[in-house]
């Protein structure tokens, strides 16, 4: 537990040593290799989420495929995730952290949804994440038997992430300017934007 709250505070540190300007460009970039995926290409329900203004920016994303994939958004009701549809920014609520949530229907169709997007604070090679300490996606996780994608920053992704027994592994771990970032079972597009 002491390694994970070291972790977080290298992460918020790093974070500092990038501009808002440069963040929300790696996160076009980590969102076009997200798009380029076989996986994301062949889905119809996507489990995304509404960025805060530290992660992958999702926001203008969520907008761009809202008309061609069924999105569906975490929402926080205690302490668990409920997920709802994607209807529209016009149908988004402030939520407990000052995340957009949406208002839309109830989903509980789990095995429907083709792949989860996932934020994270920091991911290893090995699709170990490291969340913010309240444990609401191992919650949800072992219900979705989808593709777990992680996404992230490069200073995102380091060698070793400390786990416990209820933590759930990603499938595969996307940034910029990274190519080999996944198991080795799915082969990622090739992210190098130079």
């Amino acid at each position: 537990m002491e390694r994970k709250k070291e972790l977080r505070k290298w992460i918020a540190q790093e974070k500092t040593r990038y501009s808002a300007s440069t963040l929300k460009a790696l996160s076009v970039d980590i969102l076009t290799c997200l798009e380029e995926l076989d996986a994301f290409q062949q889905a119809n329900t996507v489990l995304l989420y509404h960025s805060m203004r530290d992660e992958v920016d999702t926001h203008g994303f969520i907008e761009k495929w809202k008309d061609h994939k069924k999105i569906i958004l975490p929402v926080v009701v205690g302490d668990v995730l409920e997920l709802r549809l994607y209807t529209g920014s016009q149908d988004l609520a402030k939520g407990p952290f000052g995340i957009g949530e949406p208002t839309g229907e109830l989903f509980t169709d789990y095995p429907t949804i083709d792949i989860a997007i996932v934020p994270g604070l920091a991911f290893d090679t090995d699709g170990h994440r490291l969340g913010r300490g309240k444990g609401y996606y191992d919650k949800l996780l072992p219900h979705i038997p989808a593709l777990k994608a992680g996404i992230c920053f490069p200073f995102q992704l380091i060698e070793k992430i400390p786990v416990e027994a209820t933590d759930i592994n990603m499938d595969i771990i996307i940034t910029s300017n990274e190519n080999e970032l996944s198991h080795s079972h799915h082969s990622l597009p090739s992210c190098d934007r130079e």
